[in-house]
């Protein structure tokens, strides 16, 4: 059963309990339109071709080499760092108020093949903004030449950074768009198997959960993304598989879906994912586990909203609305955590 905010707001549905609720996001912008058009005339298409032959030398710096011809962000600041393995940067949104003790790890997007610290540094910056924290925007390893647990371990390092630099766990949330929200889960759970405190809250974007393509694929009726082609999934398969084949050693444990790890334990969190994305089905059944696992999670569904649709902050209203919706998030996460018990360590039990 469904109920409607009286003064006309979103629909907010709950579906399994006080530990869910899924908010609708009605609006839908000419912008936003506009915007889907043109990725469904241009990045689509390319995406098609690719899917063909992941695993070619494509230029994949290509976009992140652009990306670093753009001006930084205003009134913003932006310090290298480097981690182990990789390196990072600490931006503060000038209007950030928080941000020498309240900070939040972001781990970018590109289906672990693509993008870095340029092509999120805007991103970073608006969360930065609307959060009140520094953002540690994390450019890790990544895919051919690395497998996915490789990017998991620079996020990891990230967190255990701002730790080192005295952010305590309930003033840290962990963040990632796409790849990015996958990794988002995957380095929380790495910072509960470790024994470490947990953050205190966690935030997807568009997160990529399920490596099962049936479950994704095989859905009757579905709209078409306006991003990604059904093809490009399974390239995206075949590729993960082939670099996880070559480089994996007994060492490192290899991607799964985190859809069926054992999530108890997680920090609130808030996924965003629009209506007709390909990873809808990867946020609502992430949402549902999640709630299972006895983890508050809020999963908000955006009308028709892009792929990641928070990067065009600059073009599409309804991607500020969303960097609001997060930043809103981030400080109650980061305010509440110690009283809703952010800073538990997790007992790893057998399902894990």
């Amino acid at each position: 059963m469904s109920r409607t905010n009286d003064r006309g707001g979103p629909e907010v549905v709950p579906l399994a309990g006080d530990t869910l609720e899924v908010v609708h996001k009605p609006r839908h912008s000419k912008r936003a339109a506009l915007l889907s058009v043109a990725l469904r005339m241009t990045v689509k298409p390319a995406l098609s071709v690719w899917s063909y032959a992941p695993g070619a030398p494509w230029p994949t710096g290509l976009l992140e080499g652009v990306a670093g011809l753009l001006p930084s962000p205003r009134n913003t600041t932006v310090d290298p760092v480097r981690l182990p393995e990789c390196d990072a940067e600490l931006i503060r949104a000038g209007s950030a108020e928080h941000a020498d003790t309240h900070a939040v790890l972001y781990l970018h997007g590109g289906a672990f093949l693509v993008g870095g610290l340029n092509t999120h540094r805007g991103l970073a910056a608006r969360l930065s903004a609307t959060s009140g924290c520094c953002v540690l925007n994390v450019g890790y390893r990544m895919m051919p030449k690395h497998p996915v647990s490789h990017a998991v371990e620079d996020g990891l390092r990230g967190y255990r950074w701002l730790l080192d630099q005295g952010y305590p766990p309930e003033r840290i949330v962990v963040a990632g768009d796409s790849a990015g929200g996958y990794l988002a889960f995957a380095v929380t759970l790495a910072i509960l198997d470790a024994g470490l405190e947990v953050p205190a809250g966690l935030v997807a974007m568009s997160p990529l959960t399920d490596l099962d393509p049936e479950r994704k694929l095989d859905q009757p009726g579905r709209p078409s993304c306006a991003l990604f082609p059904r093809s490009a999934w399974r390239g995206f398969l075949r590729l993960v598989d082939v670099v996880e084949n070559q480089l994996l050693s007994d060492l490192l444990k290899p991607a799964s879906s985190l859809v069926d790890a054992d999530l108890r334990g997680l920090p609130r969190t808030l996924i965003q994912v629009g209506s007709d994305e390909l990873v809808l089905p990867d946020a609502e059944l992430m949402a549902i586990r999640l709630s299972r696992s006895d983890v508050e999670v809020e999963l908000q569904i955006w009308e028709k909203q892009v792929h990641v649709f928070q990067v065009a902050v600059d073009v599409v209203p309804e991607a500020r609305e969303a960097t609001r919706e997060v930043g809103g998030f981030v400080r109650r996460a980061t305010s509440e955590g110690r009283r809703r018990g952010a800073g538990r360590r997790r007992v790893v039990g057998s399902a894990r």
